[in-house]
């Protein structure tokens, strides 16, 4: 395994599936050659000790403050023409979400600012996701939220609102909210339109299993019970880490090579990957157990080919780890177990997760901001662009609800998503607030223009999923 520094290097070896014509595409030459230019692009020193400032290929459309230390938890960024529209979650006393009009984003205006009934007698982090979700009924945008056990709305794990009427706000407003059995309220959301048609919400909360819930079912106002329509319990063989026995980060995808529906899930032991096209009768096809370093997975998302699965922890020193699932769906291998290749900014830090749009990866990492890497060699990752969004100071970072100031990594760049029609990517920042950046040469992104499926966070919420299959030497 090797970790590979920040320093931009000129390319990348090609991979044995012979996409070394994607490297010689336009994107990769253009980010290649400014990433060339940005190795004189030195960190700021006007505080010492603070990063500051970014590679030359990365350009500040706008920023927006939103409160201070860790009162921004995670952003959602609308995808469709029509809907310049951004949601922060919000945390600790600013508990809630605020809506913005990203237009213009050097004057990003702000439309609505919505905290939870009496912020200042609940007790936790707040709003901890941000997911929007767009059916035959409207858009709506579900907050995610964890408060502590004995706080008010201990079992509440989301809030969803209609936020169709958008950019007026007086027509914005709430239409269901999302209760567990399991206090302590969410640890990830992901929206997914699945192959059979129906808008889903999949949440991972402090119990076993992960639940997946028809969104259409939830806003009718049919009850939770009603508008269950599966469990993805974690495998027995999780380890327990003293962290919960669940799931910590989700992510779900269309693979049209098999014509699945596929969970990825990082929690308890690891990192495990399901069949969810019969939502009845989720279908282990292979893990990721018994990494060095890994007791427990904090996120995972795969590429669009669902060959590789990038994976974070989320504790101080440990790198983001690649691993090549093919053995393990094949049947070859029980379980994997050994990473091909590793990328962290500065090891010093720690890493919050990744989003993946073939073949680069835009990361959320913490006190080092946004950073991008290419993969187009998944066992030689490049860095090739990054901004320090944080301005903090190292080891800052948070402590606990009840004393949020602390000395943890845990600062800084804690959710990233890319506007796939213009390639324009939205941070949030715990510290600082909200970022819309510009990775030059990157204008956008379609998985058929670099010869993979269209398979991103992003979901067609029109369409749903490209079922017929592709041509891939992937199983």
């Amino acid at each position: 395994m090797s970790i590979w520094p920040v320093i931009p290097r000129s390319g990348a070896r090609a991979s044995r599936r012979g996409i070394c014509t994607l490297a010689l595409s336009a994107l990769a030459a253009a980010v290649f050659a400014t990433a060339a230019g940005a190795q004189t692009s030195a960190v700021g020193t006007i505080l010492p000790g603070v990063k500051m400032g970014g590679s030359a290929n990365v350009r500040v459309l706008g920023h927006l403050p939103l409160g201070g230390f860790f009162r921004v938890a995670d952003v959602a960024l609308e995808q469709e023409t029509g809907r310049p529209f951004v949601y922060a979650a919000q945390s600790l006393d600013r508990s809630g979400f605020t809506a913005i009009d990203v237009t213009d984003p050097e004057h990003a205006k702000v439309l609505l600012r919505w905290t939870i009934d009496h912020p200042e007698a609940h007790r936790g982090l707040g709003a901890v996701r941000a997911r929007y979700v767009r059916t035959a009924k409207g858009t709506f945008l579900v907050l995610g939220v964890s408060f502590d056990a004995g706080s008010p709305d201990a079992d509440l794990a989301a809030i969803i609102f209609d936020v169709s009427g958008l950019p007026d706000s007086s027509r914005v407003h709430e239409v269901a909210r999302i209760r567990s059995s399991a206090p302590g309220g969410v640890r990830d959301l992901f929206a997914y339109k699945h192959s059979d048609g129906r808008a889903l919400l999949f949440v991972a909360t402090n119990g076993p299993s992960a639940e997946v819930y028809d969104v259409d079912a939830v806003v009718a106002g049919r009850g939770v019970a009603a508008a269950t329509v599966a469990h993805i319990p974690i495998p027995a063989f999780g380890v327990n880490d003293g962290g919960g026995n669940g799931y910590s980060g989700i992510f779900v995808g269309y693979d049209p090579t098999t014509g699945h529906d596929k969970f990825y899930g990082a929690g308890a032991g690891g990192y495990f990957v399901f069949d969810v096209s019969d939502l009845a009768k989720p279908r282990l096809l292979t893990s990721i157990v018994g990494a060095a370093g890994v007791l427990r997975g904090s996120a995972i998302v795969p590429t669009p080919d669902a060959r590789y699965a990038v994976t974070a922890t989320g504790y101080q020193y440990s790198p983001l780890r690649i691993f090549d699932l093919s053995e393990g769906l094949r049947g070859i291998e029980q379980t994997v177990s050994r990473p091909i290749g590793a990328w962290t900014a500065d090891w010093r830090d720690a890493v919050r997760s990744a989003d993946v749009r073939w073949p680069l990866a835009f990361v959320s990492s913490y006190e080092d901001g946004l950073q991008i890497f290419n993969m187009v060699d998944p066992k030689n990752p490049v860095t090739v662009g990054w901004y320090y969004t944080c301005l903090c100071a190292h080891q800052a970072g948070f402590g606990s609800t009840a004393a949020p100031q602390g000395e943890s990594t845990v600062n800084g760049a804690v959710g990233v998503d890319v506007r796939n029609r213009d390639g324009m990517i939205a941070v949030a920042d715990a510290n600082s607030g909200l970022w819309l950046l510009r990775l030059d040469g990157f204008g956008g992104w379609r998985g058929d223009d670099w010869g993979v499926p269209n398979v991103s966070s992003v979901q067609d919420w029109s369409r749903g999923a490209v079922v017929k299959p592709v041509t891939s030497a992937v199983p």
